[in-house]
């Protein structure tokens, strides 16, 4: 598969994956669900956490590959995250030398699979096409700070790319201390027990959401550089999902209007929706 020789997918189009994806379509508003066959995860499995992103990643390739296809250049925002980084792992047997490749999201600390940098270099190098980052802190020290990293020329020029992209493949995640950002260093206690207390689930693109999908009044939203909620809008955004802990974060961010396509593991499917019901 490293070679390029072999090609790994997932064959999603059962009864059950093609009934789910319907009903998370219908009741979402979506132009396109994907859902991943069920692998009767438990909640707080690792394992089983880690199968269902390198499922949904397979399968996120897969529709990269394919919308790759097009002789057309292509221009494309990613986030970062686990489950992007599973469909960076995924991905083989490209060559679309037109394909430009834009970080939606601030950078890490460190390097990391999950790291912006190292997610859009891969692809670029994977594809043989171009890497844009954008220069910049996932969360600034400060909005004063916020304001001076979105005033600088690299920052301006990188997400005008951004809103110029055909799409837009991102992750999210739920609020808490059991967060991927917290765990991360990317936020403090402070501030996590701050955004939760404002009412925030879920983040995705370092916005942060309520349970009905309105943007907490928290000075987060207010330090994150990247595309403003208005841009998110106005973009066809790929959201890609996995493990079962992120039902009330996803139901929350699909919420907000901002999602136009989900790639989702079947049994966060099922949670989703009767998270939705409730």
């Amino acid at each position: 598969r490293e070679r390029g020789l072999v090609k790994i997918s997932i064959e999603h189009r059962s009864t059950d994956t093609l009934a789910l994806a319907d009903a998370v379509t219908d009741r979402f508003g979506l132009a396109e669900c994907v859902v991943t066959p069920r692998l009767g995860q438990a909640a707080g499995n690792p394992d089983a956490e880690a199968r269902a992103r390198r499922a949904v990643g397979i399968a996120s390739a897969h529709y990269l590959t394919r919308r790759l296809q097009a002789p057309d250049p292509v221009t494309i925002g990613v986030g970062w995250g686990r489950t992007i980084g599973a469909m960076v792992d995924a991905l083989t047997g490209i060559a679309k030398a037109n394909v430009r490749f834009v970080s939606l999201m601030g950078a890490l600390s460190r390097t990391a699979r999950t790291n912006p940098f190292e997610v859009v270099h891969t692809l670029a190098q994977a594809c043989g096409g171009e890497a844009y980052l954008l220069p910049a802190p996932f969360i600034a020290d400060s909005e004063e700070d916020y304001r001076v990293i979105m005033s600088q020329r690299l920052i301006r020029e990188t997400l005008a790319l951004a809103r110029q992209a055909e799409f837009h493949i991102v992750s999210f995640g739920p609020c808490s201390r059991d967060s991927f950002i917290f765990r991360h260093g990317l936020v403090s206690a402070a501030e996590i027990d701050e955004v939760v207390a404002a009412g925030a689930v879920g983040d995705m693109m370092g916005k942060f959401f309520d349970r009905y999908g309105y943007l907490v009044a928290s000075p987060l939203n207010q330090r994150t550089p990247g595309l403003a909620i208005e841009d998110m809008r106005r973009q066809d955004i790929l959201l890609l999902a996995a493990g079962l802990e992120k039902a009330e974060a996803l139901a929350a961010v699909l919420c907000s209007g901002t999602v136009d396509r989900l790639i989702v593991d079947g049994d966060l499917a099922v949670a989703l929706l009767d998270v939705a019901r409730a």
